[in-house]
């Protein structure tokens, strides 16, 4: 009776007791784990998501939070992923693509559908079909926005918004660059045949949510910065700007360089290099005079005794030997009125007839 009682009842209870146990070392290899990086909030009417994700509510709304290793599938509709450095990617479906993040690197890999990404500078972004990987480039430091559509034939469509984008093959490791404002077709990754896509793959991006500035917290002033401001100022010379003499001193020429519009042909795998007898190189120079002149100058008088001066001298050597009469005789009058011309005709006659 005894034994029966005891294998009756006491293997129950070591089984009780051992369930805590393994509970406990459970929770404790369950921190050993990596955590998976955190990719960004992920909205949609008719999405599954499965895989590392958290969802908690914000502000009364049910927010969805993608982590690394999350497989999302857009039945239907268009859901939108807000990043967590502030940029946005728009899944148009039917879709079905994962997500992976490590080290500021974000890759999609699609499996189908389109997929509308804008990004302003981090992450670093690839998009993995089967053949080819996508990887938008950034010009001058600008945002990035790529469009890239998958269809169930295996046909992949890219568009350069913003930007230009690296298409390489996984297998081959051939590239090629799809230049900015550009649309093309890839038909069974083959990269050499580019075909113009014909704005096939077309998905909304919908509103972007710019970045809001910290706000910026004003300290007050402490009892040394009050005592500064109200001392005199130790040195009573105006602060005078600095004069332009010194920056003409440094001046140098300015070079430009002109090149021709660049070309595109998506029939060579490599494209041609400028020509460089059409590149205009041109060189501004200020050129500096060899006289300098600082003064004053009086034009009037100076002019006056230099017509004097050249008008008597040609006068004395027209007329050597005429002595300069006493009175200087009155220049005839250029036009002589009626009265002057019967007095003139009528000493004529006065004088002939004498």
């Amino acid at each position: 009776m005894t034994k029966a009682f005891f294998k009756r009842h006491a293997i129950p209870w070591l089984l009780a007791a051992g369930l805590p146990c393994a509970c406990a070392l459970g929770l404790q290899a369950r921190p050993d784990e990596p955590v998976k990086e955190m990719v960004g909030n992920i909205d949609g009417e008719a999405i599954a998501v499965q895989g590392p994700m958290t969802v908690r509510v914000v502000d009364g709304q049910t927010k969805t939070a993608l982590r690394s290793g999350a497989d999302i599938r857009v039945k239907s509709g268009r859901a939108t992923i807000d990043l967590v450095e502030g940029g946005k990617i728009a899944v148009c479906g039917p879709a079905h693509f994962s997500v992976l993040k490590a080290g500021g690197a974000l890759t999609l890999v699609l499996d189908t559908g389109i997929i509308h990404t804008h990004i302003e500078r981090e992450p670093t972004l690839i998009v993995y079909t089967a053949l080819l990987q996508a990887k938008p480039i950034s010009i001058g430091g600008a945002a990035q926005e790529t469009v890239v559509g998958l269809d169930s034939q295996g046909s992949l469509t890219i568009r350069a918004i913003e930007g230009a984008v690296r298409v390489e093959h996984q297998l081959s490791g051939q590239s090629v660059i799809v230049p900015q404002n550009s649309d093309v077709l890839l038909v069974n990754g083959q990269l050499t045949d580019l075909r113009p896509g014909g704005g096939r793959s077309a998905c909304d991006l919908g509103e972007l949510k710019t970045q809001e500035l910290p706000p910026q917290v004003s300290i007050p002033a402490t009892t040394e910065d009050i005592k500064q401001r109200r001392l005199p100022p130790t040195d009573a010379k105006p602060n005078v700007p600095a004069s332009n003499a010194a920056g003409s001193q440094v001046e140098a020429p300015i070079y430009q360089v002109y090149l021709p519009p660049m070309r595109y042909d998506s029939n060579l795998k490599v494209q041609p290099p400028p020509d460089p007898n059409l590149i205009v190189l041109v060189r501004r120079v200020r050129v500096r005079p060899t006289l300098i002149f600082q003064g004053r100058v009086e034009g009037d008088s100076l002019i006056a005794q230099n017509h004097t001066a050249l008008v008597a001298p040609a006068a004395n050597a027209k007329q050597p030997n005429v002595a300069a009469p006493a009175q200087t005789a009155k220049p005839p009058e250029s036009n002589p009125t009626v009265v002057n011309r019967v007095r003139t005709f009528i000493k004529h006659l006065w004088n002939s007839n004498s």
